[in-house]
């Protein structure tokens, strides 16, 4: 049996990249380390909203996840996403949990759009519970981070961009919703005086 051939990524100093675990991080180094008596290659990753430093070995940044920033491709597509009808699973809460999660840390920008698609409310919806809203605020976090840094904007106006491309989504899947109601009502209203 073949051994799985893994593509060897390589990343630039001041690069965007995402890390499935953590979001959108700056290289800020490529360095030579000393561990354990080998010499490694690490790229020197900082991710400013977590006042953290990572070192990703040069050889193991593929195998974790690691990647350049979406395209805009991937950007129009996870806009798309949000602008879907939210699919919420009929199962225990438990496992949607761990599904949202697993999606979060996937690193996958049109997975966490998913999320936020599926646990965004609108002021008309139900509260949340503790552990939906936190899942939702990391993933829409993700997504503002990933959005700000593909665009060039900064955090306030790529959020300002997602929630507003939610709301008019859900406001048009509610007229629409109302004017399907209105149309069965009159059907049944037709149907009776026949």
């Amino acid at each position: 049996m073949a051994a799985k051939k893994v593509k060897k990524v390589s990343f630039k100093k001041d690069q965007f990249i995402v890390y499935p675990a953590h979001g959108v991080g700056r290289v800020t180094g490529i360095e030579q380390e000393v561990i354990a008596g080998f010499d490694i290659e690490v790229y020197v990753v900082s991710f400013e909203q977590e006042k953290m430093t990572l070192r990703v070995p040069t050889a193991k940044a593929a195998v974790s996840g690691m990647r350049a920033l979406s395209n805009e491709n991937i950007l129009k597509d996870a806009f798309t996403t949000l602008k879907g009808r939210a699919r919420i699973k009929r199962t225990m809460w438990s496992r949607r949990a761990q599904e949202y999660e697993a999606k979060i840390n996937s690193g996958d920008l049109i997975l966490v759009a998913e999320v936020v698609r599926d646990l965004h409310r609108t002021d008309a919806q139900p509260e949340q519970s503790y552990s939906e809203r936190q899942l939702y605020e990391s993933a829409l976090d993700r997504m503002v981070r990933e959005v700000a840094a593909i665009q060039k904007t900064d955090y306030n106006a790529a959020m300002t961009n997602c929630l507003e491309t939610l709301s008019i989504a859900r406001s048009r899947q509610a007229a629409k919703a109302a004017e399907e109601a209105a149309n069965k009502a009159e059907d049944g209203d037709a149907e009776a005086a026949a």
